[in-house]
């Protein structure tokens, strides 16, 4: 039984799908006017995770993430400018240029973190007659009203507007110290902008209200719903999302289309931070994949970094963190490369590749424990320890097959063998060692083996020969 902690209700529920064994997932993706950073990705970890887990408990899932290549402003107060387009002015380049270059680097670090494509990617510039189509919904119902720089949503004609956030709209109405210009409350926000110079901004639109561009909270609503229809099962997220755009996001599309909730389960992961604070691009503490391996540390190192920490917990980064990560992932990975399959030969390739709950090869006291956790509101770090568990246990039977099985879920890729790259300097020390192993100088065999030990590598001499690792 999977539980789910639902931002919603702030608690744990059982979770039920809207129709039985399919799911509908809508991720908030990046905005494509810049690098991702690594605290950005540990959110998408927490989605593929959750996507995951809900296809190891067989569920069918249909997950679809946006892309925000115009419409999000400086400020969330609707204020500043376009992300977008200043990042085209400052690089010379055009609008899309700069959104598809970014747009590709992204799915590239997402490879490299082994996070599964969504089903549907939906840029907000190739959905602009369903954005205009919702805001016409809306202003037919009576939610909007007219500025000199756009469409606005009223959201004291919304009364549940604070409950998702738990805001306190009064307290906020009283310190008027950010001026409302000509917003009826604070907490309105734009539905459309209008180009304060037609003709000049490189992304903009005829609308039934004039030249402009949809708002930057309007474009989820509108893909969400035309992809996984009015109402749907999980909305992911980061925690920042919280009190504006996800709140803004439900009171739209509940105005719009009249379904309480619009969506059933709202999942969000918490910050990574540096001691210092939040790692964002405004503080200019960031760093990206590309980065880190730069510094030593692989891709898949970050993604079991992250399963240390449970999805709703601050997780403090620093590279000695990361150095303690890799370490523990490098043992990991040592001792599953000793591991062999011992599913019987002869046993049918149904049930050989994959291994199923049928087969008799997989450990169910080792993979209860497991689902116990992974259905516990993702809870990896536990889901870790069972696999440390599992690992030492040098009686437990059905090993390759139920690790097989638990890496479906944390995508370290455990059991694929690595490709040693081993450095000219330490092969020539393999080669003199290999040397005195034939003269039978034993004693300088050793102290080559130490001199390679030191450079970071192992060595083990097998019948098949000499096998080397990484340390």
């Amino acid at each position: 039984m999977l539980k789910l902690y639902n931002t919603l209700t702030r608690k744990k529920q059982t979770f039920k799908p809207i129709k039985k064994n399919q799911v509908g997932i809508y991720s908030c993706g990046p905005t494509v006017y810049w690098f991702q950073h690594i605290g950005n990705l540990r959110t998408y970890v927490f989605s593929d995770i959750l996507k995951r887990v809900l296809q190891y408990n067989n569920y069918k899932v249909k997950h679809v993430m946006n892309i925000t290549d115009v419409g999000h402003l400086e400020s969330n107060a609707d204020e500043g400018k376009d992300k977008v387009e200043e990042a085209a002015k400052k690089q010379g380049k055009t609008a899309k240029e700069i959104t598809n270059y970014y747009l590709e680097i992204f799915k590239q670090d997402l490879e490299k973190l082994n996070i599964l494509f969504p089903d549907i990617w939906c840029k907000a510039t190739e959905h602009i007659k369903e954005q205009i189509e919702m805001v016409k919904i809306l202003e037919k119902k009576g939610f909007t009203y007219k500025t000199s720089d756009g469409i606005y949503f009223d959201t004291s004609k919304f009364p549940d507007y604070s409950k998702f956030a738990r805001l306190d709209v009064k307290g906020l109405e009283k310190g008027k110290r950010i001026c409302f210009r000509e917003k009826k409350n604070k907490t309105d926000f734009a539905l459309w902008k209008f180009s304060e110079k037609p003709g000049q901004r490189q992304q903009e639109w005829n609308s039934p209200w004039g030249v402009g561009f949809p708002g930057w909270h309007i474009e989820c609503s509108a893909m969400s719903s035309k992809y996984l229809g009015k109402q749907f099962d999980i909305h992911t997220g980061g925690i920042d999302h919280i009190p504006i755009h996800h709140t803004n996001e439900i009171a739209q599309s509940e105005s719009a289309f009249g379904k309480k909730p619009w969506v059933n389960f709202w999942l969000h992961g918490a910050f990574l931070t540096f001691k210092e604070g939040k790692m964002s691009k405004s503080s200019g503490k960031i760093l990206t994949i590309s980065e880190l391996n730069k510094k030593g540390f692989e891709p898949l190192v970050f993604r079991y970094f992250c399963l240390t920490t449970h999805y709703r917990k601050q997780l403090i980064f620093s590279l000695d963190n990361l150095e303690s990560a890799k370490n523990a992932f490098k043992r990991l990975k040592n001792i599953l490369s000793e591991i062999k399959d011992d599913t019987p030969k002869g046993t049918p390739k149904r049930v050989r590749e994959p291994a199923t709950q049928a087969s008799k090869k997989t450990n169910k006291k080792y993979l209860q424990e497991f689902e116990n956790a992974i259905n516990n509101d993702l809870d990896m770090p536990n889901a870790l320890q069972v696999l440390w568990k599992l690992v030492r246990d040098e009686k437990a039977q059905g090993k390759y097959q139920t690790i097989k099985k638990i890496d479906e879920v944390f995508g370290l890729k455990l059991l694929e063998k690595q490709e040693i790259k081993i450095p000219k300097e330490v092969q020539n020390l393999l080669d003199e060692r290999q040397k005195a192993r034939q003269e039978k100088d034993f004693k300088e065999s050793d102290k080559l083996r130490d001199k390679i030990n030191k450079l970071g590598y192992l060595i083990d001499d097998t019948k098949e020969g000499t096998k080397v690792k990484l340390k």
